[in-house]
This record gives structure tokens, sequence and C-alpha cells, in this order.
């Protein structure tokens, strides 16, 4: 099931939590089913390129919610992409946010504090018992590269 806005302003999985805002010609905070993100830093992302950032905003995922990660609509007509991914039950940190400009020929700027991707929050049949407790729990700020295990 699809969290609503009253759900996820209940459970408040996002610090610093806002509603609906508008910044950069762009919304930002809570939707009606959703909750936009923004980055944490000043980027530049060159045509055919991919690059880490991070979420201005850190997660506290309850252990009975799952969410994933999504394209912003204005960015993705415009050609810059959010690798989809899954923020797991019982994760904390800063997200990592993979970028990838899929433009020929032109560079995106991205100023820090600018809205970039949405989530979408899912309950769980039930709470698990197998919370998140890998390499990327409580992952501070900033873009964190790949942990290989050993």
């Amino acid at each position: 099931m699809i969290l609503s806005a009253q759900t996820i302003r209940r459970i408040k999985p996002i610090k610093p939590f806002v509603e609906r805002t508008k910044e950069f010609g762009m919304t930002y905070g809570l939707s009606s089913a959703g909750y936009d993100i923004r980055i944490a830093q000043s980027i530049k992302i060159e045509p055919k390129d991919f690059v880490l950032a991070s979420s201005l905003e850190e997660f506290n995922m309850p252990n009975n919610v799952l969410a994933y990660v999504k394209d912003k609509s204005t960015w993705a007509r415009q050609g810059l992409f959010v690798q989809n991914t899954v923020i797991e039950p019982g994760w904390k940190g800063f997200l990592t946010l993979e970028l990838t400009n899929d433009m020929q020929i032109i560079p995106r700027y991205l100023e820090k504090g600018m809205p970039i991707a949405q989530i979408v929050f899912h309950f769980l049949d039930e709470p698990t018992e197998q919370e998140y407790s890998g390499k990327y729990q409580n992952q501070p700020s900033g873009a964190q590269l790949p942990l290989f295990e050993k």
C-alpha cells in the first residue's frame, strides 16, 4: 500500500520534514502520496556523465515501511535521471543519489537545495524481523562511494 500525505506526516521518516514548498521553480517536501527531497551539494553533470550526490534530508525508516526513490518529472523531461533504488525498513542515514545526464551536449548544473527526487513509501504487510543492518547503515551526508564486502 502506498502511503498518503497524512500517514507520511504522522510517521515523519525524514528530517527536516517540511510541508509542500517551492524553490528553484520546483516543489519539494510532502506531496499527496510521497515526499520530494533535495540535493545536498552543488554539482555539474556533463553530458552522458554519471555522478554521486547526497540528499539534504536524513532518513529514519520504521521497520514496517519501505520506500522507492524515483525521478522527479521536471528533471526526467530534461534527460536528468536519478537511478531508482530502494530504502529498506530500518535504514538510517543520508541517501546517496546516483545521477545520470542523458543529454548529448547539454551539461546540467544543480544548486544545493534544489529538488531532485521523489520518495514513495509503502507499508509492509507486517513489521519486518530483519531490519536493514548493512554496510550503508547510518550513512553520513555527502556522496558515498560503493563499499564492497571483504
